[in-house]
């Protein structure tokens, strides 16, 4: 696994605040807390400004993705400068790119502060907790309905999808991290019956209307800047089914909204994509795609959340597990056409 060289990093954040951001300040560099990532993140502060240094692991964009996906062309930029650069020019909230370093690993982005989705709405009552949601969810519609507007095939979102291939994977990580790497055996006929259903909700959720999708658009990826919300952490966007975002938002891991709030927050997502082109869809219909989705989404999650643990020998992420699995559990019982991922429940308490 590819490690982040911070050998002198300071030192080098340093010369590069001091020659593109305030020339012979007083600079102080504090290296922030991680996630999941293969990038380090350092708050670069002096002379009255602050930024947000951005070190990768590898500088090759062929290396920088985090997520299994597949290109159609060559990688010649970074993704996430690649992506930054359309969302910026269609005036989607997303940081500054003050500095592009991408040549030698180092970018110099907009410091929109540490007050994420996730934490602002924690202290909220559910009318005030609703209405900073329904804010997210018009981001998200305005990102998709530019990606109709301007094709733009330099753009690599537009060169990488979720096919059946890649949701079909996705469903086995969750089989192979959440059940078997942990000393637990799959009888033979369930294995078969679950490879089944695997393949054949993988090809409904591919011939879904495909949008420009985030791919992990949800509390922790969304930041409270002064100006309203911004959008971080979108180098893997891609095309994708028209539900994905959205269910990661409203079905997201590290926080369980309302019921009644998700219903019509779905809606609200439903009539803005109406209003502003991206597709036009029945409200039962969509919120049936919107709970298979969720499904795959949540599933996928908590096998990534168990990888970080067995193979990145970090754990932060396992205490999201139950909360998760509990949105795949209310899924399998509402629906008939999840029938066949009930056996899941044989091997993982969780969704018993």
């Amino acid at each position: 696994m590819s490690q982040v060289n911070t050998q002198g990093i300071e030192e080098r954040l340093e010369r590069l605040f001091g020659e593109h951001v305030a020339e012979g300040a007083d600079i102080a560099v504090t290296r922030l807390p991680g996630d999941a990532s293969n990038r380090v993140y350092y708050r670069v502060v002096g002379g009255g400004a602050s930024v947000i240094a951005m070190v990768l692991a590898d500088a090759d964009p062929h290396k920088a993705a985090e997520e299994i996906s597949k290109d159609t062309g060559v990688i010649v930029e970074l993704p996430f400068v690649n992506v930054l650069r359309y969302f910026e020019r269609h005036g989607l909230p997303v940081p500054r790119l003050l500095y592009d370093g991408q040549h030698e690993g180092v970018l110099l982005l907009e410091d929109l502060g540490d007050l994420t989705l996730l934490e602002h709405v924690g202290g909220l009552d559910n009318d005030a907790r609703e209405a900073v949601y329904a804010s997210a969810v018009d981001h998200l519609v305005a990102m998709q309905a530019a990606a109709c507007r301007d094709r733009d095939e330099s753009f690599l979102g537009f060169r990488r999808r979720f096919d059946v291939d890649l949701l079909y994977w996705e469903f086995h990580h969750f089989l192979e991290y959440g059940i078997e790497k942990k000393g637990i055996e799959v009888a033979a006929d369930d294995r078969k019956s679950l490879d089944e259903t695997f393949r054949v909700l993988s090809e409904r959720i591919a011939a879904m209307p495909e949008v420009l999708v985030h791919r992990d658009y949800h509390s922790r990826n969304l930041m409270v800047a002064p100006d309203g919300l911004a959008i971080i952490d979108f180098q893997d966007a891609l095309l994708g089914p028209a539900p994905y975002d959205l269910a990661s938002l409203l079905r997201d891991s590290y926080i369980a909204l309302d019921d009644g709030a998700i219903d019509r927050l779905v809606e609200r997502y439903r009539l803005g994509a109406e209003g502003q082109g991206v597709g036009r869809w029945g409200s039962d219909e969509f919120r049936e795609w919107f709970d298979l989705v969720s499904v795959q989404r949540n599933l996928k999650a908590a096998g990534r959340f168990d990888y970080i643990n067995m193979v990145k020998g970090n754990p932060k992420f396992l205490a999201d597990i139950p909360r998760t699995l509990a949105y795949v559990r209310k899924n399998l019982s509402r629906h008939e056409s999840l029938a066949g991922l009930r056996a899941l429940a044989r091997y993982v308490e969780a969704l018993a």
